[in-house]
């Protein structure tokens, strides 16, 4: 029993080896557009050349967090290579929907905080027309991340090689099929995770208010 238990345990420390690299640089690119669309859109800073270049690293990085929903190729090799039942249902499937969930949230939240800076300008009409351009834009973006292995850098490292190759290949039937699917699944997952992110929200601005007014009903009058 305990060499049985040994043996599991290392292979759950093997396990969680193998894809916590690869997970934790995955999160880490996707929280980059998150951690800018705060700085961006929710500072109220003004569009100075400064404001437009951080716009274009948004962008340019944004489709690394819907990415993540492509790593389910990894959880599919684990499974078939893993034969512990348990490593699979209670390690591994958590792990996955965890990295997954969070990655797609931070594309979540970093088009509510884009909506939020239309709004604040006056803009709000364009907010559905800019989530389904950016939705399309982060479609090919991860057509040409998961099947071409570009990356974001490669905006500046090989602009060429991106705009020459990528454009190439996502004019193929195939290609057009598998971007059209993702858009959707993009158009699809965001409308949900949107809807539960800013239904939390709510429900939170209401308990902090609720508990500021019982706070002040409890205060005695002193006059």
């Amino acid at each position: 029993m305990k060499a049985e238990l040994t043996e599991l345990i290392a292979r759950v420390v093997q396990v969680l080896q193998i894809n916590m690299r690869w997970m934790t640089w995955n999160l880490f690119l996707a929280f980059i557009p998150l951690a800018l669309s705060v700085w961006l859109f929710r500072n109220g800073r003004g569009r100075s050349w400064v404001w437009w270049l951080g716009f274009i690293v948004f962008y340019t990085f944004l489709p690394n967090a819907p990415y993540l929903l492509t790593d389910i190729i990894h959880l599919i090799d684990d499974i078939r290579t893993i034969q512990s039942v348990w490593i699979i249902t209670l390690i591994l499937i958590p792990l996955y929907v965890l990295v997954i969930f969070a990655g797609f949230e931070a594309y979540v939240i970093s088009l509510i905080n884009l909506g939020y800076y239309l709004h604040r300008i006056g803009k709000s009409k364009w907010i559905l027309w800019v989530e389904l351009i950016t939705h399309a834009l982060c479609a090919v973006g991860v057509y040409w991340g998961r099947f071409l292995r570009f990356n974001s850098w490669d905006f500046v490292t090989q602009p060429d090689a991106l705009l020459t190759k990528g454009i190439e290949e996502i004019l193929g039937k195939q290609p057009l099929v598998i971007i059209a699917i993702t858009f959707g699944i993009l158009v699809t997952l965001h409308w949900i995770m949107k809807r539960v992110t800013l239904g939390f929200v709510k429900q939170g601005q209401n308990n902090i208010s609720n508990n500021s007014k019982r706070m002040n009903s409890n205060t005695p009058n002193l006059g």
